[in-house]
Order: C-alpha cells, then structure tokens, then sequence
C-alpha cells in the first residue's frame, strides 16, 4: 500500500514541479536571471489577447486566493495564481470602447476600476467576488459600474484608508487629480480636484505618517508632474493645495514613483532620460522628510541602458519593471545615504537591454504568497519569486535554496533507508512515507 501511496504522490507532484524553472548558473531557461525564479508563464494568447500594458493584483477575503489583474489593449484579463505554477485565465472584461496601449487597474473594497487612454472609455467597476464563482473559465465579464466624469484617462491612484480614488492625466482639470469618493464602490462621486500643476502622469496618495510634523496625519499626494516631483495636501478634496513643486537638472519625463515604507523617501523614475540622454537606468532618491522642500540625495544608475517604467516598494526592497532589462529589484539598505544595490533581476527581453520601449510594462509585488507578477508588453504575463531571504530549511536537501525536484529525486534515492539518513526529517530512524509527506508540504518554498 505505502508503495502505491509514494507512486501516486510522486505522479501528482512531479507535473506541479516540471512546470517551474528555477534560476541557476544566471539563467531560468532562456531567461537571464539572478536569485529570481521563473514559476510560470502565459503567453498572450492566452490570456485574452492583444498587448499587454499594466498589472495590479486582488486576495479573496473569504478564500486567500490570490489573483492578478493584467491590463491588455482589448481589455481587462483575471487570473488565479493560487497554484503560481499553474495559473488560470478566470476571464476578461472587455474594454469600453476602442482599444488603447494604455489601460490602468487600481483595487480597493473588492472592486477593480479600470481605465483606458481611448476617448469615451470612462471608468469601469468590476466586482471581484465574482471570480471565486466562476466554474467553467474563462468567461466574458460584464461591468458592475461605469462612471462617466472624464473621457480618459492615463493612470488611477487609490488610498484604501479613506475610499478615495484619483483619476490622473485625464481630459479633466488639466489633466491634474480627478478625485472620486468611493465609498459606495459602484457609484463614484466626484468630490473635488488638484490642478495647480497642471498635469499628473502618475501619483502615490497616502495618509501621511512620515517624519515632517506639519502634515502628519494628513492625506498627501506625492505626484509625477512630466518635469517635477509635486506634493499636495489633498485632506479637504474641496480645498485642495500645492506644498512643493521641485524639479531637476536633465529632467526629462518625471513619470513615476513610490516612498520608503517610513515615508520619508520618494523614488522616482524619469521615463525618457535614458532614451533622449544615453544614460543607464537611473533612478532619483528624493529626501521629502521636509514635504516644502524635497532634496535630491542621490541616484541609483544601473548596469543596464533599459528605459525605467514601473517601480514600487515592498519592505527593503524596491522592484522596478524596466522595460527590455525586465523585472530588477534593488536593496534600500543605505537609501539614507542616497544609494541603491540592485540584489536580484529577472530579464523578460533576453535579447538585449536597449533602451527601447519594449519589454516589462510593470509587475506587482504585493501579493502575500510572495509571487510577483510582471506583464510583458509584447508577449504575456510572468510569475516569478525571489529567493532573497534564505535562512535555509531541513527540506533543502541539496542546499539549493529551494525545496525541489532536486531535493525529492535524493529522498527518493534514500527511500526505505534505517541508518544515518540525510533524508529522514521527522527523526524516526529511516526515510519513509512520513519523511516525504512533510517534504511534499513544503514543495515549492524558498528557503
């Protein structure tokens, strides 16, 4: 009997194990690659169709399940990334209106709002919940909700803490902040605006907790103004004002950023410097513990030409999506001293770094599986994890940092062993059924 159980778990589990790639000698297959692995790909095909542009991500409350949202010309695509090596295509919300290259997806209260650069798309509402009931994928989706305020729009901000949502770049207000109250989630309400600068390509919006006293507290708007890092208290939607409009030497396109988790730096990339100047990928280090007067400490320039797109901030770690040198993720250890480390890489466009605008649109680091999601303009959407963090595990057999087909094919080469077992983890004197249940459980993890 323990003979058929260990063959049916190894059928069961060696399917899920080929599927992934992980990262060893600077290569995941035919992907440069440096302490990331490569768990699945889906081509465009796939997944809906079309290029790809942005990505953003959903957990179930009621489920765990995690799930990514990738933005496409044609649409809108969801899939489950609870089995990150298997993912399914749950389905697509087709867009409203014509296609666009640019499609933005932002989340909060378990309801997508999606918007499109295209004229006459407005703003769709997607319930969420709906993805756990769907038994047969993919399917169409329907909206749930539409709004109507602004024509198009380039980018969405959203602060979860106080249900607002900020529509950037649209044909509103100078293309400056549109702010909705999302409180009723399928029915927006526009509430106010922030145009005193003009034009916003891309924001992050937070209740402010960092160092400067003066604005403690407060809703604060950190925006990438085209030539300036702009801050703006944005507490009273109806009273909106500007605290700070800096700019910088070579400015060429401020497009976007992220802070520090303490708030008190601003990491900003300039889409178009590499491009116009021949500069590697740069990134600025902005201090704003002053919110009047944001200093310029540093810059962080890659090893690589690639134009910068996408960047945010999970812990210590920053994950720029950049463009042909794909996913690349940087220590923050001695940000404070205006200096970044790049410490692991997946390359999406093996082909070459150029600065091009081709490759990695963006990735979403947030999910807490660990698993990143990084579309492809051209080809899909990947799902990779880092292995950054290794303490090492009992399961880890092979000392590869992860638990793996490696680690299983060395149990299985110890089977039915009863003396000074490398492989025996509960400790009962030989390698058995009970040894390879608990590694099983453990398939998958980084170490």
């Amino acid at each position: 009997m323990k003979q058929y159980t260990l063959l049916f778990i190894l059928c069961v589990f060696s399917i899920f194990a080929l599927a992934q790639t992980p990262c060893i000698d600077g290569m995941a297959g035919e992907y440069p690659c440096n302490n990331v692995d490569l768990l699945s790909f889906m081509p465009s095909e796939t997944v809906g169709g079309t290029g790809s542009n942005d990505i953003w991500g959903w957990v179930d409350p009621e489920t765990g399940v995690e799930y990514a949202i990738l933005g496409r010309k044609s649409g809108t695509s969801f899939i489950d990334i609870s089995d990150p090596v298997n993912p399914v295509f749950v389905g697509n919300l087709a867009a409203s209106g014509a296609n666009s290259t640019w499609r933005d997806i932002k989340v909060a209260n378990n309801y997508a709002y999606i918007v499109s650069e295209a004229f006459g798309h407005g703003m769709q509402v997607f319930d969420l919940s709906k993805l756990g009931d769907v038994e047969n994928p993919p399917v169409e989706f329907e909206e749930d909700g539409h709004y109507e305020g602004f024509s198009k729009a380039h980018n969405l901000v959203v602060n979860e803490e106080t249900d607002m949502l900020y529509a950037v770049g649209t044909n509103t207000f100078e293309g400056g902040l549109h702010i909705m109250d999302i409180s009723d989630p399928t029915n927006p309400t526009l509430v106010g605006d922030f145009s005193q600068d003009g034009y916003t390509h891309d924001a992050q919006i937070v209740v402010y907790e960092g160092p400067d006293a003066n604005f403690q507290g407060k809703e604060i708007a950190f925006a990438c103004n085209e030539n300036t890092v702009t801050i703006a208290d944005v507490s009273d939607p109806s009273d909106t004002y500007m605290i700070s409009a800096t700019t910088y030497s070579n400015s060429q396109y401020t497009h976007q950023g992220w802070l520090t988790e303490d708030q008190h730096y601003f990491l900003v990339g300039d889409e178009l410097d590499e491009y116009y100047d021949g500069v590697n990928t740069t990134t600025f280090i902005w201090d704003v513990s002053d919110l009047s007067s944001p200093v310029l400490i540093g810059t962080y320039v890659s090893e690589t030409a690639a134009i910068d797109h996408n960047l945010y901030v999970v812990g210590n770690l920053c994950y720029q999506s950049n463009y042909r040198a794909g996913l690349r993720i940087a220590s923050l250890a001695n940000v404070a001293q205006g200096q970044m480390e790049e410490v692991a890489f997946f390359d999406v466009y093996p082909q070459n770094d150029n600065a091009n605008f081709d490759g990695t649109w963006s990735n979403y680091p947030f999910f807490p599986s660990g698993v990143i999601a990084v579309s492809h303009i051209n080809e899909g959407v990947f799902f990779v994890m880092p292995n950054l963090d290794s303490a090492g595990c009992p399961e880890d057999f092979n000392n590869d940092l992860i638990i793996s087909v490696a680690g299983l094919l060395l149990l299985i080469s110890e089977f039915a062993c009863v003396a000074d077992c490398n492989t025996d983890l509960n400790n009962d004197g030989s390698v058995n059924v009970d040894d390879l249940l608990i590694f099983l459980i453990a398939f998958g993890t980084q170490c």
